[in-house]
C-alpha cells in the first residue's frame, strides 16, 4: 500500500509537465511564424494582404509648384523714413492789438489768402487817416509854393528881385515835394499796417490747435502766434541710405527722377508713390548714412506728418530676367538649388544661380528656363528623383498670378483604414496609388 502512492501522485505532474512543453512549442511557433510574415512575407507582393502592394511602387509626395516666367525685376533699396509737412508755419500778429475773431475751424483746410483772424483795425484806421491829412497839407503847401516860384522866376527876368530870393524859394518847392513824398510813403506804410489786423492764410494747408481766443491781445512777440498750418498736400518723407549705395542713387537720379513707395509697416502694401526730390550733400559720419527725401502727392492724406513708413526707392529695373517665387528657393552644402517637376512628374534636384531676391520673388541667373516647373511647398519628404503630385501655388498666384502654374492633378492616395491600422506598426507604409 505504502509503495503504490507515491506512484500515483507522480503520475499528474509529468502530464501537466508534457502539456506545458506542447504550449510552449505553439507559443514559439506563432511568434516565428509572425516575424517571417512580417520581415519577409509582407516584403513581397504576393504575400501582402488585400494585394496593396506596399514597396513595389513609390509614394508620391504631394506638393505645389510654380512656374517659371520672364519678367521686369525692379531694383529698389529699402529704407525707414520720417514723413514731415512740406512746409509748417507758425501763423503770428504782426501787430498788436485785441483779437476780435477767429474765422477758422480747428484741423480745416484753407487755401492761401483765406481769413484766419481778425485785430481790432480802429488805431491803424486812424493812423492811415492822419498819414492822409498830413499829405494833403503838404499838397497845398508845395502848390503854393510852386506858384510863388514861377511869379519869382519872371521878377528874376526883369531884375525885380534879387537871384537870393529865387533860390530859396527854388529850394522851398524841392523841401515841400519831398515832404509830399514822405506823406505817400507814410500813408502806404500806414495801409500795411492796417491790412495786417486781418491775418491770411500763407499757403494751402491744413489749421492745428488754435492757440489763442477772441478778446486777447496779440503781440507781435507771441511765441506761439495764433495757429499752425501745415501743408500736407503734397508731403515729404526724409530717410536715410548707406553710404555704399549713394554712388548708384546719383548715378540714377541724374539720368531721371526716381520712383519712390512709401509702403505700409505690416503688409509692405504700397500707399503712396512719389519722386525723389533731394540727396543731401554730406554723409553723416556718426551713421554712415545719407538723408534723402522724397515728395508723395499725398491726396487721400493717406501719410500724415510725424508718422514713420518703410520706404522703396526704385534705382533700376532689370529688363526680361527669369524669375521663380523665393519659396522655391532651397539652400545645401553644395550652394543654392530647385527641385523641377519633370515632365513625368519627379522632382529633379537642380542648382541654380541667384542674381537678385527679396521677400517675394528670385531672379535666377542660370539653372532653370521659363516654362519649367519649380516646387515651392513639400520639401520635408522630397528627395531627387522622387514621385510628386503637383498642385497648384494659391499663395504665390495671390502675390503675382504670372508665377503660379494652374495644374488639376489627382489628389494623393486616401489613407484606408486598414493601411493606418498597420501604419503604425510599419511606419505608415503605403500601398502604390490606386491600389484597392
Amino acid at each position: 500500500m505504502h509503495g503504490e502512492l507515491p506512484k500515483q501522485k507522480t503520475r499528474p505532474k509529468t502530464r501537466s509537465r508534457w502539456r506545458a512543453l506542447v504550449v510552449w512549442v505553439v507559443v514559439l511557433a506563432a511568434v516565428a511564424g509572425a516575424l517571417w510574415y512580417v520581415f519577409v512575407g509582407m516584403s513581397s507582393p504576393q504575400q501582402r494582404p488585400f494585394g496593396r502592394g506596399r514597396n513595389a511602387v513609390p509614394e508620391a509626395v504631394p506638393v505645389l509648384a510654380a512656374q517659371v516666367v520672364t519678367s521686369d525685376v525692379p531694383v529698389t533699396i529699402s529704407s525707414v523714413g520720417t514723413t514731415q509737412a512740406l512746409n509748417t508755419v507758425t501763423v503770428k500778429a504782426q501787430v498788436d492789438g485785441k483779437l476780435l475773431s477767429v474765422d477758422f475751424k480747428e484741423g480745416q483746410d484753407v487755401k492761401k489768402g483765406d481769413v484766419l483772424a481778425r485785430i481790432d483795425p480802429v488805431l491803424f484806421e486812424a493812423a492811415l487817416n492822419q498819414s492822409k491829412a498830413k499829405k494833403a497839407q503838404d499838397e497845398a503847401q508845395l502848390a503854393n509854393a510852386k506858384t510863388d516860384l514861377e511869379r519869382y522866376q519872371r521878377l528874376a527876368t526883369t531884375n525885380a528881385i534879387n537871384k537870393q530870393q529865387l533860390d530859396t524859394q527854388v529850394a522851398m518847392v524841392a523841401q515841400l515835394t519831398a515832404q509830399v513824398q514822405f506823406d505817400s510813403a507814410a500813408i502806404d506804410s500806414a495801409t500795411a499796417t492796417l491790412g495786417y489786423t486781418t491775418i491770411r492764410s500763407p499757403i494751402d494747408g491744413r489749421t492745428g490747435i488754435r492757440q489763442v481766443d477772441p478778446g486777447n491781445i496779440v503781440h507781435i512777440t507771441d511765441q506761439n502766434g495764433v495757429v499752425v498750418l501745415t501743408q500736407m498736400k503734397p508731403i515729404a518723407v526724409v530717410f536715410t541710405i548707406p553710404q555704399q549705395d549713394v554712388q548708384r542713387v546719383n548715378e540714377a537720379f541724374a539720368k531721371s527722377p526716381l520712383e519712390t513707395d512709401a509702403l505700409r509697416p505690416e503688409s509692405n502694401e504700397a500707399i503712396d508713390q512719389g519722386k525723389l526730390t533731394v540727396v543731401d550733400n554730406q554723409v553723416d559720419p556718426s551713421t554712415g548714412t545719407v538723408k534723402l527725401k522724397a515728395e508723395f502727392p499725398n491726396a487721400n492724406l493717406q501719410l500724415w506728418p510725424g508718422q514713420f513708413v518703410n520706404i522703396r526707392l526704385v534705382v533700376d529695373t532689370l529688363k526680361g530676367v527669369t524669375v521663380i517665387p523665393t519659396s522655391a528657393v532651397q539652400r545645401g552644402p553644395n550652394g543654392t538649388f530647385v527641385y523641377v517637376v519633370s515632365a513625368d512628374n519627379k522632382a529633379v534636384m537642380r542648382p541654380i544661380a541667384v542674381q537678385k531676391q527679396d521677400e517675394t520673388q528670385t531672379v535666377v541667373a542660370n539653372g532653370v528656363a521659363p516654362g519649367d516647373r519649380v516646387v515651392t511647398t513639400g520639401f520635408v519628404q522630397l528627395t531627387d528623383g522622387k514621385a510628386v503630385t503637383v498642385g497648384s501655388d494659391n499663395s504665390q498666384s495671390a502675390r503675382n498670378p504670372e508665377l503660379t502654374e494652374k495644374v488639376n492633378t489627382s489628389p494623393p492616395p486616401v489613407q484606408r483604414p486598414h493601411d493606418r491600422q498597420h501604419g503604425g506598426e510599419r511606419g505608415g507604409r503605403r500601398g502604390p496609388a490606386g491600389a484597392q
